[in-house]
C-alpha cells in the first residue's frame, strides 16, 4: 500500500477533528456506506478508486460498528429521521452495489455475525436462476437473493443492465428504472422501494436529474442513493442521497473519520472533476455516443446471457 496518501492525511488529521467540532452544534448526519465486492486482492488503481474490501477488513469494520453502538437501518428509516442533534442513537446504512456473489458468500455471514443488516442493489438483468458471470464478475442467483432477503437484507434496484443512464433515450431510462423494480419484486416477493444510480451521478445536469426523480417516484420508489461523496442530512434529496465509499484501504482511523464526516470535504474536488469531464466531453462530442459505451456489450448480447442464466426469457433486456 502507498506510504503517503494526502486524502487520508487530510481526512484523519484535519477534516475529521473539524467535523467532530462542528457536528456538536448541528444535526447528526447518517453515514450511508457504499461497498461493492468483499474479496481478497486489490486493483491496480489509486486507493481512492478501489472498490474491493477484503473479508478481514470488512469484518474489522463491522465489528467496529457493533462495538461503537451503531444501529444499521434501511434507507426508509434513514430518510424518516428528523436529524435531532440531541439524540444519542447512531444510525448507519450499509449498502452494496451490483449484487456480486461475494455479497452472499462473504459479506452476509459477517453481517449476520455482528447483528447488522445491509441493502444490496441489483442489476436485475444480470441475476438468473444460476449465477451469471459477466465481464469476469460473478453475480448472485435469484435463490441466493431470496436467502439474503430472508436474513433481513434489503433488496434494491440498480437498473436492468447497469448503463450510463444519462446517454439513453427517455424511454430507455424509463425501462431501466421501471422494469428492474418489477423483475426483482416478481422474484423476491416483496416491495422494492430503493434505487441506486449506476456510475458517476451527473448532479450538474439538473434537467436530467429532475427527470429521473420524476420517473423514480412514478414507478413507486421512495428513496435512493448516488455516488456523490458525503454523509446524509435531512435536507438532502431522498432519491439521490450521498454515500461514503469504503474499501480495503480503510483502516479503523480512516473508517471512523468517514463515518463522522471527515471525508465529506472530497465532495468538492469530486464535483469539480465531473464538471471538467463534462466540459471536455462537450468540446469533443465524437468521443461519446449514446448507449452503453463502457459495458462492451449490447442489449441483444446481454439478453442472450440473461436468458441462458435463467433470468427469465419473458423479461427481455
Amino acid at each position: 500500500m502507498p506510504n503517503v496518501r494526502l486524502d487520508r492525511l487530510a481526512s484523519v488529521y484535519l477534516f475529521h477533528p473539524l467535523a467532530r467540532t462542528l457536528g456538536a452544534a448541528f444535526a447528526q448526519p447518517v453515514p450511508i456506506l457504499m461497498y461493492h465486492g468483499v474479496q481478497d486482492g486489490m486493483s491496480r488503481v489509486h486507493p481512492y478508486f478501489e472498490t474491493r474490501t477484503s473479508p478481514r477488513r470488512f469484518a474489522e469494520q463491522m465489528k467496529y460498528l457493533r462495538d461503537s453502538g451503531y444501529r444499521a437501518v434501511d434507507l426508509k428509516t434513514a430518510t424518516q429521521w428528523t436529524g435531532d442533534s440531541l439524540t444519542t442513537e447512531r444510525f448507519v446504512v450499509i449498502t452494496f452495489d451490483d449484487g456480486y456473489e461475494d455479497f452472499y458468500t462473504a459479506a452476509c455471514p459477517i453481517l449476520r455475525e455482528y447483528g447488522l443488516s445491509a441493502t444490496v442493489f441489483l442489476p436485475s438483468g444480470l441475476i438468473g436462476n444460476q449465477r451469471l458471470t459477466f465481464e469476469d464478475k460473478e453475480y448472485m442467483s435469484w435463490a441466493e437473493v431470496r436467502d439474503a432477503a430472508s436474513w433481513g437484507m434489503q433488496i434494491g434496484s440498480h437498473t436492468v443492465t447497469h448503463p450510463k443512464l444519462e446517454f439513453l433515450s427517455t424511454q430507455e431510462v424509463d425501462d431501466e428504472v421501471g422494469r428492474s423494480r418489477q423483475m426483482i419484486e416478481d422474484q423476491v416477493g416483496r416491495a422494492v422501494t430503493s434505487f441506486s444510480y449506476p456510475f458517476a451521478f451527473p448532479q450538474g445536469n439538473v434537467a436530467f436529474v429532475n427527470h429521473v426523480r420524476e420517473m423514480l417516484s412514478r414507478h413507486g420508489y421512495e428513496n435512493g442513493v448516488s455516488t456523490v461523496i458525503g454523509t446524509a442530512h435531512p435536507h438532502h434529496d431522498r432519491f439521490f442521497l450521498p454515500r461514503v465509499p469504503v474499501n480495503v484501504y480503510d483502516d479503523l482511523k480512516l473508517f471512523r473519520a468517514k463515518l463522522e464526516g471527515g471525508y465529506n470535504w472530497l465532495r468538492g474536488p469530486q464535483h469539480v472533476a465531473k464538471v471538467l469531464k463534462r466540459v471536455h466531453r462537450s468540446i469533443r462530442p465524437g468521443k461519446t455516443k449514446p448507449g452503453w459505451p463502457d459495458l462492451g456489450i449490447d442489449r441483444k448480447t446481454l439478453r442472450c446471457a440473461s436468458t441462458a442464466s435463467g433470468s427469465g426469457s419473458n423479461e427481455p433486456v
